[in-house]
């Protein structure tokens, strides 16, 4: 017996088996998924009420822009951390800290604090959330199933700005003080799908001590680590220009159309919102099927054909007319962008990490989207009829777009001459 005993006690221990994911349709994704959804929702909904709460307390019509622009430079202050931070712990943790902080700040603006600085901190909520949804896809899928998972997530938050803009819309027109209170809720209800993501063991980078300035370094230095890759430009300049030209186009629908749909109420351009976002899913799976991380190439002309319908918007001049365009918008959003995200995740694995990489494609998101919607703001200040702003910010999309296509078309015969 104490031999068998000795010999029990020196038996070398098991090796740790290797990580394997969880797999597409594990219950952490669809926690994930979940929780994505009702934090997107929120958002959504939160711009119409927002927007109507500046309005009911007499801020000047300038305001508008500048309540999106407290909510991108809460993104692009905390760049440099959100990426570290999501990076350093369990992602659906960082998560379910993002959603309370958006839970805070829809809080403020139920209870009339500052509006700005309410929007601010939902702002902060988003900007460390973001990340922690993107970087934690890499952590349940292999990368053969990046793409699939990408059009999963953006699905669901298509899904979720279809849904979030239509019932922010209607339930604005009902009530200001009862959507905000409705957006609340599903910030903390999106907290709680958080806490059913299970904390993977698995860390991209160590726990680490938060100092600004070694942090801004660090930042700095994997950034220009990361846009070393010509797949990770790639990636970076084309979904900034996508969510840059975005953000303004949000603003023009709400101004062009009371101007040319002669329809006043919060609800039809939350539909048209929709309709974009419905576009997105149909794209977003068109994507998922026909486009691989190794043919990102057949995405890009779709990027094109967003800028040509934006100027088409001018064209519009019935309600079936427009949401025909802002369909066909969407639909080419959702394949141009889903391949370009996976592309960035993986980039972001075999480097820098998966939640730098994010916090990285953020900052330039945001700073595209600030430099857009300030244009934007400028060009209403200046009195630019809506319809020929509509048709700016179309040719600028097209133009911008059709760069970025030729660039890497010709870096590729480049590099295929050379072999």
């Amino acid at each position: 017996m104490i031999l068998a005993m000795s010999a029990i006690k020196r038996r070398p221990r098991l090796a740790r088996p290797k990580f394997r994911p969880a797999g597409l349709w594990s219950r952490g994704m669809f926690a994930t998924l979940g929780a994505q959804f009702l934090s997107a929702f929120g958002d959504n909904a939160l711009l119409f009420a927002a927007l109507a709460l500046i309005r009911q307390e007499g801020f000047p019509a300038w305001s508008g822009p500048l309540l999106q622009a407290f909510f991108v430079g809460a993104y692009i202050l905390l760049a440099p951390f959100v990426g570290v931070f999501a990076d350093a712990r369990p992602k659906g943790s960082v998560m379910l800290v993002a959603n309370m902080l958006k839970c805070v700040g829809g809080f403020g603006l139920c209870l009339h604090v500052n509006p700005f600085l309410s929007y601010a901190l939902v702002g902060a909520g988003a900007a460390a959330n973001s990340p922690a949804k993107y970087g934690i896809l890499s952590e349940f899928v292999v990368p053969a199933q990046l793409v699939k998972a990408n059009s999963l997530l953006e699905a669901s938050t298509i899904a979720a700005i279809l849904l979030g803009a239509i019932a922010g819309g209607k339930l604005t027109d009902w009530s200001i003080e009862g959507a905000l209170t409705v957006i609340t809720g599903c910030y903390a209800a999106a907290a709680l799908s958080a806490i059913l993501i299970p904390r993977l063991t698995q860390r991209a980078v160590p726990a680490i001590k938060y100092s600004v300035v070694p942090i801004v370094k660090t930042f700095a230095l994997k950034t220009r680590s990361l846009l070393k890759s010509r797949n990770a430009r790639l990636a970076v300049v084309g979904t900034s220009l996508f969510w840059g030209a975005g953000a303004a186009l949000r603003f023009l629908v709400i101004a062009w159309v009371p101007v040319a749909l002669k329809v006043t109420n919060n609800a039809l351009p939350g539909f048209l919102t929709g309709m974009v976002a419905a576009g997105i899913v149909v794209g977003a799976a068109f994507a998922a099927r026909f486009v691989r991380l190794q043919q990102v190439h057949r995405a890009l002309p779709a990027g094109i054909l967003i800028g040509f319908g934006v100027c088409l918007l001018p064209l519009a001049t019935t309600q079936p007319l427009a949401f025909a365009v802002m369909a066909f918008v969407g639909i080419c959003s959702g394949f141009f962008v889903v391949p370009l995200d996976a592309l960035l995740q993986r980039e972001g694995n075999g480097g820098v990490g998966a939640g730098a990489a994010i916090a990285i494609q953020n900052m330039f998101e945001n700073l595209s989207m600030l430099a857009l919607v300030s244009g934007y703001s400028a060009a209403v200040f200046l009195k630019v009829p809506v319809n020929g702003i509509a048709i700016g910010v179309g040719a600028f999309i097209a133009l911008s777009m059709a760069t970025l296509t030729l660039t890497r078309l010709k870096s590729a015969r480049g590099r295929y001459s050379t072999l």
